[in-house]
């Protein structure tokens, strides 16, 4: 990690200050680029794609080729772990990532395999060869899910409009869900410290739909548990001083509580003032975020002023990592990221001066 040559979001996670506001863009290796599609076609398909790492490890980087990023992330999908549990991920293109069987009951969360990680050396191998391409040029984060978010797909069987079921099993079978949630809470802890043995420089735990909860049912089976993987990781040597962000879609009234759970780096989402959070989470945190990812469509003009809104409502300061406030759309032009990137760096600039 020391030997990296563009450390400026290793510096803002550590509150080391910086000449300019870092940036990196969730999903920002995907289908908006037409270089990540001719991959993919060469792949096979997505879920090909994700387990072939000189594959995975050559659109992880493309971005990096192509825009003034400050970190690339590993290719991959959140659902490897229920995959890799045993839950037999399949992926079609117009729906998504399924499971023929989701969980219905304490005895399919019973049958789970515990630890089957082995099954996950492909995205270990990604990273590897991801390093040796990056050529310590920029920070590598590597993530995982939330064990809340993985346990929604692994209930419901995909993303849906209401998640119905999994919200109810919150109510009538919170055993079940209990149960399920340790399982994760072992098997992500596990997960993150073999990519950060394979070379990952920064962590995120991305929890997608903590925003469906209640406050109680949030800390209770979303935040409490991230919380234990955070502990794990600061237990272990490989990761124990590891940066962490924590990203909650929809947890923008839960900032202070999140702010506590010892991470390094809190991501927000569009709908989160920036300026009111850094007031909520004070400065001995980083805040990431949180441009809204439908800017992007916008005019040059707008989209510049998008951009300067953000870096403008978190004011002076060096604990701040630009990015969108979810991933970006598979539908924008990547000429207008380029447009983004470029004017937030340079814009962001007279924050910085000492």
């Amino acid at each position: 990690m020391n030997s990296i040559k563009n450390r400026r979001i290793l510096d803002v996670l550590n509150g080391i200050p910086v000449d300019k506001t870092p940036v990196w863009i969730m999903r920002q290796a995907g289908r908006y680029l037409p270089e990540y599609k001719k991959t993919r076609a060469t792949a096979g398909s997505f879920l090909d794609l994700c387990k072939t790492p000189e594959l995975a490890s050559e659109v992880t980087i493309q971005p990096i080729n192509r825009f003034d990023l400050d970190a690339a992330i590993i290719f991959s999908d959140i659902l490897t772990i229920p995959d890799a549990m045993g839950l037999d991920l399949k992926f079609e293109d117009n729906r998504g990532p399924y499971f023929d069987n989701p969980l219905d009951n304490i005895n399919d969360v019973s049958s789970l395999s515990d630890g089957n990680l082995d099954s996950l050396n492909y995205v270990a191998e990604a990273i590897v060869q991801t390093k040796n391409k990056l050529n310590n040029e920029v920070p590598l984060i590597g993530f995982s899910g939330s064990p809340w978010t993985l346990s929604t797909y692994m209930v419901e069987g995909a993303a849906t409009k209401e998640f119905r079921k999994i919200r109810s099993i919150v109510f009538n079978n919170p055993e079940m869900l209990n149960k399920l949630t340790k399982k994760l809470i072992n098997s992500i802890s596990e997960y993150l410290i073999m990519q950060a043995k394979a070379g990952a420089d920064i962590l995120m735990i991305f929890d997608s739909w903590g925003g469906l909860l209640n406050t109680d049912n949030y800390i209770h089976f979303s935040l409490n548990p991230m919380k234990e993987i955070i502990r794990n990781l600061r237990k272990n040597k490989f990761t124990k001083d590891m940066p962490i962000i924590l990203f909650t879609k929809g947890g923008g009234g839960w900032l202070d509580q999140i702010s506590k759970s010892g991470c390094n780096g809190i991501g927000l989402d569009w709908t989160t003032n920036i300026s009111k959070a850094r007031k909520i989470t004070g400065d001995n945190i980083c805040l990431q975020g949180n441009l809204d990812p439908c800017a992007l469509h916008g005019t040059e003009e707008a989209i510049k002023a998008s951009g300067e809104k953000v870096i403008d409502d978190y004011g002076f300061g060096h604990r701040h990592i630009f990015n969108l406030g979810h991933g970006i759309d598979q539908y924008v032009n990547p000429d207008n990221l380029k447009i983004l990137i470029d004017h937030v760096k340079e814009y962001s600039k007279k924050y910085h001066k000492n």
